[in-house]
């Protein structure tokens, strides 16, 4: 329990003491993202561990592809390789991206291959969403697990399945994007909230000292780039994304079911209401008895039943009440004034959602 309220109050510590935050991490300029890559290849070099073509066909079938590209007729061959495996290869090209810049790659088995360990990706196309060739991947694959087996039992510990290639692929091309032509820059907050989108346009508009900046919704705030008088767009948003502004974030409290970790927001409040917990235990025990007749009497061995039941109730640990307006730090003292564990606080705080009475968005993991 102490642990818990530890991590409670050292995340309310935290909300207090960091409560101004960079424009940069509050928000995405409009236009600077990245895109989502993919492409279908072929790891070589698998100790055995590689797909069963038989299950796989499609592994021979792009085996096929690149043998033949590569000048080898394989055409009628009956090939049988277990050191190839078929796999998914994955990237974000990240904004401003230049030809000849690297980036990592995920690569994923697709097949029946039961390790990607000390394989090696052949060269692989990495396209984007319009078809189009904008990296392409090679290198020694990374996998994040291992596997030992012998004739009778095996032992798998992570995922051998999966792995990466740091700077592992090339960009062949450029996302087409003018960003020095822009006239404005539309900030998206990640967090949509009227009041942050205010505070933000306010920061800006004062470091400025002119009107530069115009809230549009809650998730968007529109920068003039003219009126900045700054050099470029780029300029314009290097003076802007610094500039520190105070969040506002609707009341939460998160729980994870598996973990029995709770998580509540400094804006958190319950209105008063009373909470009692307790347990009640059933207990049921079969003790039969077995009868027997006198030495040399007629008669025979007989079985009988015998249960005993118990019901306890655990010690009434009262009934404590919340104020109304009660805090963050008010709620977890009411709470472990109980002296209950985490995962019947949970409980407790479920039930005091149902009741009305806990003014906060409620997640559930």
């Amino acid at each position: 329990m102490k642990s818990l309220l530890f991590i409670l109050f050292a995340v309310w510590g935290a909300m207090v003491d960091a409560a101004a935050v960079r424009i940069k991490d509050l928000v995405e300029f409009d236009g600077v993202r990245g895109n989502d890559l993919v492409g279908y290849g072929l790891v070589v070099g698998l100790n055995g561990t590689g797909d069963g073509l038989r299950n796989s066909p499609f592994t021979e079938e792009i085996m096929s592809t690149i043998l033949e590209r590569l000048g080898v007729n394989v055409s009628g061959e009956d090939f049988r390789p277990k050191n190839v495996a078929a796999v998914l290869v994955t990237a974000d090209l990240p904004p401003f991206s230049r030809a000849g810049s690297r980036i990592d790659v995920t690569v994923s088995a697709i097949g029946d291959s039961s390790s990607l360990l000390g394989g090696t990706l052949v060269m692989t196309p990495l396209n984007a969403a319009d078809g189009e060739i904008y990296a392409v991947a090679q290198g020694t694959v990374l996998a994040g697990g291992a596997v030992a087996e012998g004739e009778a039992a095996n032992v798998t510990q992570g995922v051998p399945t999966s792995g990466s290639i740091p700077s592992g692929a090339r960009v062949e091309r450029e996302i087409d994007f003018a960003f020095g032509d822009l006239d404005t820059v539309r900030l998206a907050l990640r967090t949509p909230d009227f009041t942050t989108a205010g505070r933000i346009e306010q920061a800006i508009n004062g470091a400025m000292k002119r009107s530069v900046a115009v809230m549009l919704d809650a998730g968007t705030v529109s920068v003039d780039i003219a009126a900045t008088h700054a050099a470029s767009p780029a300029h314009a948003l290097l003076q802007i994304e610094n500039i520190t502004v105070e969040p506002e974030q609707r009341a939460r409290v998160v729980v994870d079911q598996r973990s029995g970790t709770i998580v509540m927001g400094q804006d958190v409040r319950i209105s008063r209401v009373a909470v009692s917990q307790g347990g009640l235990t059933l207990r049921v025990e079969e003790a039969p008895i077995a009868v027997q007749p006198n030495p040399f009497a007629p008669g025979e061995t007989v079985v009988v039943p015998r249960t005993g039941v118990a019901l306890e109730e655990e010690p009434g640990i009262g009934l404590a009440e919340v104020p109304d307006g009660a805090t963050l730090s008010d709620v977890v003292a009411g709470l472990n004034a109980l002296g209950v564990a985490p995962r019947d606080m949970i409980d407790i705080l479920k039930s005091i959602k149902a009741a009305g009475a806990l003014h906060a968005d409620f997640i559930v993991h």
